[in-house]
């Protein structure tokens, strides 16, 4: 009766925690995680990219959905991330990274677009001394890197003025002549960035000096704006023109579970010509040579899913784990070998000490004298003897020297025996014949 009951408890226990299991798996697969993705100005590229990713990403994976903020940039956007407002950003690869942010995916770099004024003969970097120049918004990433660049050319907050000012804002106070100098960040091909520069009055002004630029910002790499970019028939640019830029990183935060941030990661990749349909520029995006390159540390998902065509360990190290096998298999091999002979060479000894002390055992047997017989027992002490030491040094084995002891304390019992019989026998009777 009570195996009954104690089995009727395990079966409740074991279908409850089944129950219990599946259930839990079936509210993972269906629920809907609701992430915020911080993007950057309505005009600006990241807001384009950050619409076309969330429709992409629900129509692949409908338990995601992501909702687009407008931003001022790559601060505001790791203020949001770290204040867990937003689980989701994009930014430019200088912004300082740290916790809970982690990195998806490098997605395109952009570059630094210097416009001015023909009219106001600037011609580098450092004619930008005494100009009205139009900033984007402070805290944007376009705002952070201009001070380093003029710097670099010499220039401080001193040595002309600034506006900094929404995208649109700053686009009229150029073309109006309120600016003479306009710096952004941004992607190639933007349509407002084209629009502007469809005005004769307004040129892009090559920056070089990229490998000096790079001792102090060393998150820049040099690029070129190609001819024809901002229009094919004037051309605008009139030739390729060198300039320098950053790169543009899809971030999360660090407590997002890792399916997400591999679904994410997998739709940047796995559903890339999805999104070029929505957002041309997508095309830029490349798998980099390694998870690892990118400057900030990332999430595992993501990483799970770089390291997803890595071979296996076993795989990658076939040919020396083969080796390794076999010569391990030769290895064992030859000890087995080994102790089989040291085994049957340990019996044979053993079979030696076995046979000389069955000859002993007859002999005490037949002994008729004290003397003789106090020989035999020195002759089992010496056998012994020799038989520990065998065993210590590994000459016969343990089962061969209990196998031993057995004979050997009967070939005792019988010098004992022997000796009590040989002092204990009575003078031999003496017998007269009577006639």
């Amino acid at each position: 009766m009570l195996n009954r009951r104690a089995a009727f408890v395990v079966v409740f226990v074991s279908v409850l925690g089944a129950l219990g299991f599946g259930l839990k798996a079936w509210q993972e697969r269906s629920r809907v995680y609701e992430l915020v993705l911080a993007s950057g100005s309505q005009t600006g590229e990241y807001y384009a990219f950050s619409e076309a990713f969330a429709e992409v990403v629900e129509q692949n994976h409908p338990q995601i959905r992501i909702e687009v903020v407008a931003t001022e940039g790559s601060a505001d956007n790791m203020g949001r991330l770290r204040d867990n407002d937003a689980q989701l950003a994009l930014v430019q690869s200088d912004t300082p990274v740290e916790r809970p942010v982690r990195a998806i995916a490098r997605l395109f770099p952009e570059m630094f677009h210097l416009l001015v004024r023909k009219d106001a003969n600037i011609q580098t970097v450092a004619d930008l001394r005494n100009q009205q120049i139009a900033l984007m918004p402070a805290g944007s990433g376009s705002y952070a890197l201009f001070w380093p660049l003029v710097n670099h050319y010499g220039l401080t907050a001193d040595d002309f003025q600034v506006a900094p000012q929404s995208p649109e804002m700053a686009y009229e106070a150029l073309l109006a002549g309120e600016a003479n100098a306009l710096f952004r960040v941004m992607t190639l091909g933007n349509p407002s960035m084209k629009a502007v520069l469809q005005n004769e009055a307004i040129q892009l002004l090559a920056i070089d000096q990229v490998e000096a630029l790079q001792l102090s910002l060393p998150y820049l790499e040099a690029q070129t704006i190609p001819k024809g970019t901002y229009d094919g028939g004037r051309p605008l640019p009139a030739q390729d023109l060198s300039v320098v830029a950053v790169n543009a990183l899809l971030v999360i935060h660090e407590q997002l579970p890792d399916e997400v941030a591999h679904a994410l990661t997998d739709t940047l990749y796995t559903h890339r010509n999805e999104l070029v349909s929505r957002y041309p520029r997508a095309a830029l995006i490349r798998l980099p040579n390694s998870g690892n390159d990118l400057g900030l540390p990332l999430h595992p998902g993501a990483q799970a899913f770089y390291d997803r065509d890595e071979p296996e360990f076993i795989v990658e190290y076939a040919e020396p784990i083969g080796l390794l096998i076999s010569v391990s298999v030769l290895l064992a091999s030859s000890l087995w070998q080994f102790r089989i002979w040291l085994k049957g060479r340990q019996k044979n000894r053993a079979d030696v000490y076995n046979i000389e002390l069955l000859d002993l055992i007859d002999q005490i047997n037949q002994t008729q004298g004290l003397e003789q017989l106090a020989d035999l027992r020195r002759q089992l002490f010496t056998m012994l003897k020799d038989v520990v030491t065998d065993l210590d040094n590994d000459l016969i084995s343990a089962d061969s020297f209990e196998s031993f002891t057995f004979p050997w304390e009967i070939a005792m019992d019988s010098v004992r025996h022997q000796e009590e019989r040989l002092l204990g026998a009575p003078e031999p009777l003496q017998f007269t014949e009577h006639r």
